[in-house]
């Protein structure tokens, strides 16, 4: 049988990190790095069995790469504090586990629950993610908000889903907006890039219709248009940010 560590990288996330643990009886491990959370994310995930481990914020790639070196096995399972594995999901994870791994990581759809329904379309889904990896052979890279996972061997996919929760509601995505275009513009001027009128201008209602008309947000009906304007959202004030 192949061991599994899970990880999950946390920052004030009391109102979720027990039922992202609970989720992860497919794993032989859960480890939480806690980025000096507020609030009682590191008494929660201790109490439901996970081992905690508190570290300075350090970008996200950097937390994910710093966790799997903590480890106790070498094939680590990633997920969020808003993520979930379905029942498919962790029932494949679990017949796997039985096999020698035929593969140096593996994919899974992730499909997110956006305003009370399930989203189909707007580019999230199926928005095949690298999760389960082999540590000796894989590692985050990437600043900033967007790290991706480099693989030094092959990649097979799993067909169950990861489920994804990504907002509270409203409030907390404009609150999480705000966040990645300031980690954003701080990385663009961290490498000495300068911003272009133009795209402030441009690229907003580029990014609208992209996800509404080319992604066929509209098949996701009105959330499909809230989702069009977020993104729009997210792009102008980006631009806005590296432009000051």
């Amino acid at each position: 049988m192949t061991p599994i560590t899970a990880i999950i990288i946390t920052r004030n996330e009391e109102n979720r990190i027990a039922e992202a643990i609970a989720s992860l009886a497919c794993c032989d491990e859960v480890l939480v790095i806690d980025a000096e959370s507020t609030d009682r994310t590191r008494e929660i995930a201790a109490a439901c069995g996970a081992r905690v481990m508190a570290r300075a914020w350090q970008g996200f790639a950097n937390q994910k790469n710093f966790g799997a070196e903590q480890a106790r096995h070498d094939w680590i399972l990633s997920v969020d504090a808003d993520e979930r594995p379905s029942i498919e999901l962790a029932n494949e994870i679990m017949a796997w586990k039985q096999r020698p791994p035929d593969s140096a990581a593996r994919t899974m759809p992730r499909r997110a629950m956006y305003l009370g329904a399930w989203i189909r379309h707007s580019g999230w889904y199926p928005d095949r993610k690298t999760r389960l990896f082999d540590r000796r052979v894989a590692r985050w890279h990437g600043d900033g908000v967007h790290e991706s996972m480099v693989v030094g061997g092959t990649v097979a996919p799993f067909q169950g889903d990861l489920l994804h929760f990504p907002y509270r509601n409203w409030g907390d995505q404009v609150q999480r907006i705000d966040r990645y275009t300031q980690i954003a513009s701080d990385a663009a001027h961290a490498s000495g890039k300068r911003g272009n009128p133009l795209m402030l201008v441009a690229a907003p209602p580029m990014s609208f219709l992209r996800t509404f008309i080319l992604r066929l947000g509209f098949l996701d009906g009105w959330r499909g248009a809230v989702i069009a304007y977020a993104a729009a959202r997210y792009v102008f004030l980006r631009e806005l940010r590296i432009l000051r």
